[in-house]
């Protein structure tokens, strides 16, 4: 499991979630497994675990055998239909989802998730997607890429880049990662170029893979599934998800606004278990460079 991801806060997160080790439970985000092993670990034999994951090497890399996982290869975006489908319609006991891209899909270069390789700009999480990164650079308009890379990596000069990018592409097509860095090498600062270089491709991913959109339809379908007293457990690493968690928390939508009725009263499904995230500590970001901006939020059914 540790070859393909090493898992973040697993302690944190897995105790949090286990209320019934009797219980039934889902992991919305397979990747290596390593949430899923750690949470068989603690039910007893009556539990039962449904993953998720919608990346076809997740799937074929599974290192667990345990006729008490079930393994769904599909978006966590539809959970609710497959709680449903498995057969348990009073519901479950906890639903733990970990946002991070996998060390796996970051460290395979043909997958074309990380500049660190010259790579075809794929980044898409299921082959089942038509619409890959490089698509997104050739096809979509100047003020379309600008917005994605605004607003999903934050980028200070999107404008410019995005201008970059279309002048670039009159000429050649953008289709690998040593093409989009020779589009943008001007507008690239010298002294936090890798750190730039993330933002920009954290935006394409969001866009190739509608991370924001699937987010918000989890959520929805894991507060419809738990049984009350039941637990919603996240792992987010930017500010854009985590904003996301925290509001349907503490509001039931992502605009973090409750909704009244005609009588003033609101129905919020979800209450934090904790007010602040649960951070990773220094020995874990030290080990893992990948947990430093990892964000743990708990919530529980009402």
């Amino acid at each position: 499991m540790s070859e393909y991801h090493t898992p973040v806060l697993l302690k944190e997160s897995v105790e949090a979630l286990i209320v019934n080790p009797s219980g039934t439970y889902a992991d919305a985000t397979f990747g290596g497994g390593g949430h899923s092993a750690a949470i068989l670990s603690r039910l007893d034999g009556s539990g039962r675990l449904l993953a998720f994951d919608r990346d076809e090497d997740a799937i074929r890399n599974n290192p667990i055998s345990d006729s008490r996982l079930t393994l769904i290869r599909n978006n966590f975006r539809f959970i609710r239909n497959f709680v449903l489908y498995e057969g348990f319609t009073d519901g479950i006991d906890g639903v733990i989802a970990d946002l991070g891209v996998s060390s796996h899909q970051f460290d395979t270069a043909a997958r074309g998730f990380s500049f660190r390789f010259d790579a075809d700009l794929d980044m898409r999480m299921s082959s089942a997607s038509e619409t890959r990164a490089a698509d997104i650079l050739n096809r979509y308009g100047q003020e379309q890429i600008e917005n994605i890379l605004k607003l999903y990596g934050e980028v200070e000069n999107s404008r410019k880049i995005a201008s970059l990018i279309c002048r670039y592409r009159l000429g050649k097509e953008i289709r690998t990662t040593g093409d989009l860095y020779e589009a943008i090498a001007t507008a690239l600062p010298r002294q936090a170029e890798h750190k730039f270089l993330a933002k920009i491709y954290q935006a394409l991913r969001m866009e190739v893979n509608q991370e924001m959109k699937s987010l918000e339809k989890f959520l929805e379908g894991a507060a419809a599934v738990l049984k009350p007293g039941g637990r919603l457990v996240v792992i987010t690493y930017h500010s854009l998800e985590d904003r996301m968690v925290k509001n349907f928390i503490k509001a039931g939508n992502i605009g973090g606004e409750a909704e009244k009725d005609i009588y003033g009263r609101t129905d919020v499904p979800l209450k934090a278990v904790n007010r602040k995230p649960v951070l990773p500590s220094e020995e874990e970001i030290a080990s893992n460079t990948r947990a430093r901006s990892a964000k743990l939020r708990i919530a529980e059914k009402i």
